[in-house]
This record gives C-alpha cells, structure tokens and sequence, in this order.
C-alpha cells in the first residue's frame, strides 16, 4: 500500500508594514508571536518562523519599539527604509527580505483577523503557492467605504483586469510565488493586481474583519482615491480607447450641432445668433479636450516614472539575533555598494547589530 507523502514543515515569515505604528504595535506583536507559537507548538510551522515588521520612514517611536523586541529576543527582524516608500514597496521590501518557505503579508493593525493564517499555511501545505484573505463581510465598514469598494473592484473587471473581490493585501505566497512576483520591475505596484498575473495555484481563505484596534487609518479617501487612480491605470488602457469613442461621440454631436444650425438658417426665419448656442458648445469641447489630455497626462507620467528606473525602496538599517543570507542579500539589493556591512557582529554572531 503506497505511503501518502508527508509535506515538509515550512518556516514561516509574517511581514507586517508599518508606518507610525507605534500605538498598536507592541500589541500586534505579542499576537502574531502568539500565534506563532500555536502553530510551532502543532507542528505546522518550524522553530524558524519569524515576524518582519518593515518601518516604512515612521516619524514616530515605531523603530525604537521594533529594536527593543529584537534585543528582548522576540522572533522579530526589523528593516527600516530610508524613508517613507509607500505600502506596497514597503510589503515588496519585506516579502523579499524574509528567508520564510511561506511568506504571509499583513497590515500593523491586525483589522485582519491573525487567526486566518492557520488556514492559510493549511491551504499551502495542501500544495497551493498563492491563498487569498478574503473578507467575508463587510459589516465593519461604513456604507461609503463598501460602496465604493464595490463599485472599484467592478470597474476594475470591467476593465479587464483580474482582482480578486474584497481581498487587499493580506495572503500568503510560497518562497517560488514571491521569486516570480519580483521579475515584475514596474515602478507603480499594484499588487492586488500583480499578484493573481503570477498563475500559480491559489485558493481563497474568508475572514471577519475587525475594528482598528487604536491610532488612525493610514488610507483616508485621498489615498484611497490615489491607490485607485494606480491600479487602473497600471493595469489598463481602457480610460485611452474611452477617450477615442469620446471624440468620435462629440465629433459626431458638433456635425449634427452644424446640420441643425445650416437648416434653420436655410429653412427658416428664426435664426436669431444666440449667446447659448455659441459659448455652450465652447465650454463642452473645452471641458473633453481637458479632460482627454489629463487622462493622457496620467499614463505619459507612469512612462516618465517606468523610464527612470529608480530603485522601489532602499533599507537604511536592519535589526536581528542571527544572520540570514536571504537578508543580507536584500539588504545588499537595496543598498549602494559603499555602504554594505555585515549584519552580525564579527565576534559574536548573535549580538543584534543596528547597522
């Protein structure tokens, strides 16, 4: 009788974001080590496992609080960036810190539920590379917020792009999932939209999502609108081809616009120059023609932006107990090559090193 392969135990990696996070996340550690020691305790996950909290160019005492629990001996790696690069390079730069087999992504002020990401390393040990949190309801939110998340994620299909529907960026990626999504270089990420473009095998995990648990939204709606505004035109060049059906609909209105005109003036007496008939059509063919060159604007600025080539972050200092090469090789990846140092002290491999 043939023997079932067992899978191999995975070290995981929970990368966390933060950006002036300082009034939650003493808190979201002690739940996320927690619940690594549940998971150690039932043999899913190895000793190895860790918590890599990514301080995005906070203002505030977040870096100080992550270098404590590193010299207490918490199962946490530290990476700080040179400044505030934004969330989604700041989830990159953890996902290609991390030395995790599986590597889960979830926000400081844990509104998403830790729980999940048992099932979540269920779900990868039963083969799947890529599992997506999705919400289960929306309950927590204000009818505006789900409005407008229902109507985004519609336009977004609409416009052909794939999404999975109330998923944000809490998921887990295998080591192989992360490998293929840092071939994407574009500049603006979007990865609610880059990562189901990677094509491995994925499944879906629901949770409730919770209130804040204190401090502040860091996605009020000029963020939420700017992130929007991204992932479609990241994504998409149908705002281009809507622009071309545009000038032919108003092309088309300006003729018929002329033809009334020439018949009354030919077939009646009542042509009488009028100031509406003038200045109306002026301000409707001023109006499209700005906003076609604001929607060209948009994408001839993401081209300006792709050109560059500029890096998506840079790690200023990095905090730990032992030295893992895939750090390093991170750490060396977003530095200049002046600036390298070893991560461990030269005598002592498990003295934290503030480099």
């Amino acid at each position: 009788m043939p023997v079932k392969a067992v899978a191999p135990i995975p070290a995981l990696s929970i990368v966390v974001p933060c950006f002036n996070e300082e009034a939650v996340l003493l808190d979201t550690c002690d739940r996320l080590a927690a619940l690594r020691r549940r998971l150690v305790a039932a043999g899913k996950v190895s000793s190895d496992s860790d918590i890599v909290l990514v301080d995005d160019g906070s203002r505030d005492r977040t870096w100080e609080l992550i270098t404590a629990m590193v010299r207490e001996g918490a199962p946490v790696v530290g990476i700080k960036l040179s400044r505030n690069c934004g969330h989604q390079n700041a989830l990159l730069a953890g996902m290609s810190s991390a030395a995790g087999d599986a590597i889960v992504t979830i926000d400081a002020d844990l509104q998403d539920d830790e729980d999940a990401i048992e099932a979540m390393v269920d779900a990868y040990r039963e083969g799947h590379e890529v599992v997506y949190g999705v919400r289960g309801c929306r309950d927590s939110d204000t009818w505006f917020k789900r409005s407008t998340a229902r109507a985004f994620y519609s336009l977004m299909g609409r416009l052909g792009v794939h999404t999975v529907h109330d998923h944000a960026d809490y998921r887990l990626l295998s080591r192989r999932a992360v490998r293929c999504l840092e071939q994407f270089s574009e500049a603006n990420l979007f990865l609610r939209g880059v990562v189901p473009l990677i094509g491995l095998s994925s499944t879906v995990v629901r949770y409730d999502r919770r209130p804040r648990m204190a401090g502040e939204s860091k996605y009020p709606l000029r963020k939420m609108l700017e992130f929007a505004l991204n992932g479609i035109t990241s994504f998409s060049v149908a705002p281009l081809r809507a622009i071309t059906f545009l000038g032919f609909a108003v092309s088309f209105a300006c003729i018929l616009l002329a033809g009334w005109a020439l018949a009354v003036k030919l077939f009646t007496s009542d042509a009488v120059p009028g100031w509406a008939s003038t200045i109306l059509p002026i301000y409707f063919l001023g109006g499209v023609q700005l906003f076609c060159v604001g929607v060209l604007g948009e994408y001839v600025g993401k081209i300006y932006t792709e050109t560059k080539r500029r890096p998506r972050f840079l790690v200023e200092k990095v905090a730990q107990l032992r030295h893992r090469p895939a750090l390093a090789h991170a750490v060396e990846a977003g530095m200049s090559a002046g600036r390298r140092r070893k991560l461990t002290h030269p005598r002592n491999p498990h003295r934290t090193v503030m480099q």
